[in-house]
């Protein structure tokens, strides 16, 4: 197991700054119905999301500043994707209210458990990723279906399948690190 090193300077932290500096970019085209250009972006978020974990674990660039880097550019995709589409209503405000929810309490359980200084951190957890993998993939075939009206209905019905699923396994991963907190 690689350690985890101060280092800034990474091809998977340029890689995951990178993704940072396309999320207003993004928000800009999604709000303006760019849906095209916010496909195409959205997915190279996705791509580059995966890239920047593998090269880390291919060249051993494990950092502090990755692993903080990493999930904050998920949250920020997610949640500027979730405001985007439901100002140009493709998706209901209650699906917005039901993410930022689960990422509330989430933030709320982080910060109690470092004021118990019970732990620095929590690792993250397989079904948290699978979530934010199927939220990822909702949002690009949500948009696809806006940019191509010839797909829209098919994409409409795709996209809320990905996007119920992924909320359904964002908050059982939610619950699972409650649990967790029991045992600390």
């Amino acid at each position: 197991m690689a350690t985890t090193t101060d280092r800034i300077v990474t091809i998977p932290n340029a890689i995951s700054a990178l993704r940072l500096v396309g999320v207003p970019v993004y928000f800009w085209m999604l709000i303006s119905e760019h849906y095209g250009w916010a496909c195409m972006l959205m997915v190279f978020a996705g791509v580059s999301d995966y890239l920047d974990g593998w090269l880390a674990r291919r060249l051993q660039q494990f950092s502090t500043v990755g692993e903080a880097l990493d999930p904050i550019a998920d949250r920020l995709y997610i949640g500027f994707t979730l405001i985007g589409l439901a100002i140009v209503d493709v998706v209901a405000w209650w699906l917005v209210v039901a993410i930022v929810a689960r990422d509330v309490v989430m933030l709320g359980y982080l910060l109690w458990l470092r004021l118990a200084k019970q732990i620095e951190g929590v690792e993250v957890h397989y079904i948290g990723k699978v979530a934010t993998t199927m939220l990822l993939y909702a949002f690009p075939i949500l948009v696809l279906g806006e940019a191509v009206p010839a797909l829209h209905d098919v994409c409409r019905a795709f996209g809320w399948a990905w996007a119920l699923w992924g909320l359904c396994t964002y908050w059982y991963g939610a619950f699972l690190y409650l649990g967790e907190a029991r045992t600390i």
